[in-house]
């Protein structure tokens, strides 16, 4: 496991008392298809840890992988003018995590939270540990309960 998984390890448990059983795919489980795939679950059980830039605010979406999120209507939900996906030196100086390995808790910053609705349909899903390698399991009502997220209807 590398660094950054093991960060995100030792995070999840000082945080949250939760020992998250991070798996690691040297062939990258950068995009929700190669996490997929890594995993051997369905797209739609890929819990994809978004960052948006929301009027300056910056806001994760942890939304499934089958799914795109729909500006507008973050930008509705949000009271935004307008959202756009973060620039990646911003995720990391803010977050904490880069791009394709930011995971849905352990946030350098504490920052609104929304999930994708149509993850609660899953018994389990896998988010991103940290690293674009990285991955674990988590029930998405568990996901929800640790990273304070709304659940919202945010996909195209």
């Amino acid at each position: 496991m590398d660094g950054t998984a093991e960060e995100f390890r030792r995070r999840a448990t000082d945080r949250y008392g939760i020992d998250p059983d991070v798996e690691t795919f040297p062939e990258g489980t950068e995009t929700a298809a190669d996490a997929a795939a890594a995993v051997g679950c369905d797209v739609a059980q890929i819990a994809s840890s978004l960052v948006f830039d929301a009027d300056g605010d910056l806001v994760v979406v942890v939304t499934s992988g089958a799914n795109r999120v729909s500006e507008p209507r973050l930008a509705d939900h949000v009271g935004a003018d307008g959202v756009s996906m973060a620039a990646p030196g911003r995720v990391r100086d803010v977050v904490g995590w880069a791009v394709g390995g930011v995971p849905p808790i352990c946030h350098d910053a504490d920052l609104p939270v929304y999930l994708d609705s149509s993850l609660l349909d899953h018994d389990t899903v896998w988010a991103a540990a940290g690293a674009p390698t990285a991955v674990f399991p988590i029930a998405p009502a568990e996901l929800a309960e640790l990273a304070d997220a709304d659940a919202i209807a945010v996909s195209e």
